[in-house]
């Protein structure tokens, strides 16, 4: 632990070690008075740890022993990409949670220090709303959340869409598919869907232990849906329930069965889902703006609310890794014909260095 300096506030870093002791305290003040996600618990340190072999660290600021601020943070490290450190990877948003903007700037300037010390590219805080601070010299604004306010009942939700989801859902129901909830028991079905819709989009998948370890770590509030046809998964997708608001940061489809609307099957029981469980948010995760996700999350009533990550870049560029960029075409295109059971093997161990 080192703590950095102010006359009131101190700041310290955590590690495994002492991450572990100080883990009821900053759930305590990441949760409290405010409907939270459950991307914001403090726990998802432990998941990358365990999940996807990350360092990872709690920034957390203190007042007279009192926890008033926290920022977490992941080490992404591979031969391939180099280094970087992220405010979190897989999730869609997080960065700094702070009860001034003094406690904001201290905990920024002290994950300023610690990119200086890993020597990384960049630092990644995957914010919603901009912070002010002057180490901050990037921002990507180009994608948006999808969120759909959600209502009391699923009567109420049915009757809220349009007549083209209407039909597609019901569609769906007329090809004799299946849905099917759990949690590790749907685990092998949801990654055969997962990885080989992965691999038709021409990305690496991550590997089932981040996933088990997500299941394990949150047994109360993540589970997976499986739609089948006959007894093959042809749908799948992660539910994340936190405290009003419920996340699917993973979703995938077989592209043969899309004539059935198994996916659009899938998205009525997810959604139906977050609202039996007396949710009022629905979060459908991050889109281009007007992209085909965009749409896809549009047509279900979700509404774009902002995505802002900033960045404190040491080198290159921002936004290198995307996979919209022209150098990576050719790898996609290969990607896209290797066998689906060799990118089980390779592909987790690449995707854990993408930031």
């Amino acid at each position: 632990m080192s703590p950095t300096a102010s006359p009131s506030i101190a700041v310290s870093v955590h590690t495994t070690g002492r991450l572990a002791d100080r883990l009821p305290a900053l759930t305590e003040f990441a949760l409290a008075d405010r409907p939270a996600p459950l991307g914001l618990h403090p726990a998802w340190l432990t998941v990358l740890r365990e999940g996807l072999g990350h360092r990872v660290y709690a920034l957390e600021a203190t007042v007279a022993g009192q926890t008033c601020g926290y920022l977490p943070l992941a080490y992404v490290s591979s031969v391939l990409f180099g280094r970087f450190l992220v405010s979190l990877p897989y999730l869609n948003s997080n960065g700094v949670l702070a009860a001034s903007p003094e406690v904001q700037s201290l905990l920024i300037s002290r994950a300023v220090e610690l990119a200086d010390e890993l020597n990384v590219k960049y630092l990644e805080l995957r914010q919603e709303f901009a912070s002010d601070h002057p180490a901050l010299n990037a921002t990507l604004t180009s994608k948006v959340h999808m969120r759909l306010a959600l209502p009391q009942s699923t009567e109420k939700l049915w009757k809220g869409y349009d007549a083209k989801v209407r039909n597609q859902v019901r569609k769906g129901e007329k090809h004799d598919l299946t849905v099917s909830w759990g949690v590790e028991d749907q685990l092998d079905p949801f990654y055969d869907v997962l990885s080989r819709n992965m691999r038709d989009l021409g990305t690496p998948v991550y590997g089932r232990k981040l996933f088990r370890a997500i299941l394990r770590t949150f047994p109360k509030h993540a589970e997976l849906c499986v739609v089948r046809s006959g007894t093959q998964p042809v749908a799948a997708a992660l539910l994340l329930h936190g405290e009003g608001t419920t996340e699917v940061p993973t979703a995938s489809s077989l592209r043969e069965f899309n004539p059935t609307c198994a996916n659009m099957l899938m998205y009525r029981h997810l959604v139906d889902r977050a609202v039996e469980r007396g949710q009022t948010v629905f979060d459908f995760g991050r889109s281009t703006a007007d992209g085909p996700t965009f749409k896809f999350k549009k047509q279900w009533g979700a509404e774009p609310q902002p995505a802002t990550w900033q960045y404190y870049v040491r080198r290159g560029v921002m936004d290198e890794m995307r996979p919209d960029n022209p150098r990576y075409q050719r790898i996609i295109r290969l990607w896209q014909r290797l066998p689906v059971r060799l990118t089980r093997f390779i592909g987790p161990p690449i995707v854990r260095g993408i930031p």
